[in-house]
């Protein structure tokens, strides 16, 4: 018998539920999950209660359901959209994490180096301006929110819409977790000058001067946030 869930939160409470026995494997990918019934007894849920649940794990790739079938659990690491990568980080454990990081830094440096190329005048202004907020920032949440603000705007200004998508998600699972990874933004002018390399080659149009000062930056922050381990 599952413990209760809180009334108050209910369909919220038990998706997070069903994520997480989801994502933890206790109902592997590409089988059934119990019938309504049975799973909301187990959850001690009404099956009103548990057919919102399942249409909002439905609704992010999680699930899908079948009339006559069931609800199955999608193979999502194949299926899912980069819209699930926030949930994987907050629910599924460091290698997850670990693996958003590599990403992160590989996509930074080739954003990097296209935005060096592609960046408008107004674009580098703002990239100036992101910059020197981030060293004026107070405190590690609004430094954290500032250094991610500098990569969107890199993002956009590459010029290519997927690099965009791309990036905020990865951007998007990183601040689900961001508590845990605070030491490179306890100083805001120390994260702003790690980060300023980036920003000058960008501003210079120097591509190639871009792309390895991002990927230094992003392998500095990522052995500062996973406390000191090979990227």
């Amino acid at each position: 018998m599952e413990a209760p869930i809180s009334r108050g939160t209910v369909v919220d409470a038990l998706v997070d539920r069903v994520r997480a026995d989801v994502l933890t494997g206790r109902y592997p990918a590409g089988s059934l999950l119990p019938p309504e019934r049975e799973l909301a007894s187990a959850y001690q849920v009404t099956r009103t209660t548990l057919k919102h649940a399942l249409v909002r794990l439905v609704e992010v790739g999680l699930l899908e359901t079948k009339h006559g079938v069931g609800t199955r659990v999608r193979d999502f690491e194949r299926s899912a959209s980069i819209d699930l990568l926030p949930i994987l980080a907050a629910l599924a454990g460091p290698d997850w994490l670990r693996e958003i990081f590599e990403a992160r830094r590989e996509i930074g440096a080739l954003i990097a180096e296209r935005a060096a190329g592609h960046a408008s005048a107004q674009d580098r202004s703002r990239l100036r301006e992101l910059l020197a907020e981030l060293g004026r920032a107070s405190g590690v949440d609004a430094v954290q929110l500032a250094e991610c603000e500098v990569h969107r705007v890199l993002a956009a200004a590459s010029g290519n819409r997927v690099y965009g998508l791309v990036a905020n998600a990865l951007l998007n699972a990183y601040l689900e977790v961001r508590q845990l990874f605070t030491e490179p933004f306890v100083d805001a002018g120390a994260a702003a000058d790690r980060l300023a390399p980036v920003v000058r080659a960008v501003c210079a149009g120097d591509a190639t001067g871009a792309r390895r000062a991002a990927d230094a930056y992003l392998r500095e922050t990522q052995l500062l946030m996973l406390g000191g381990g090979a990227p």
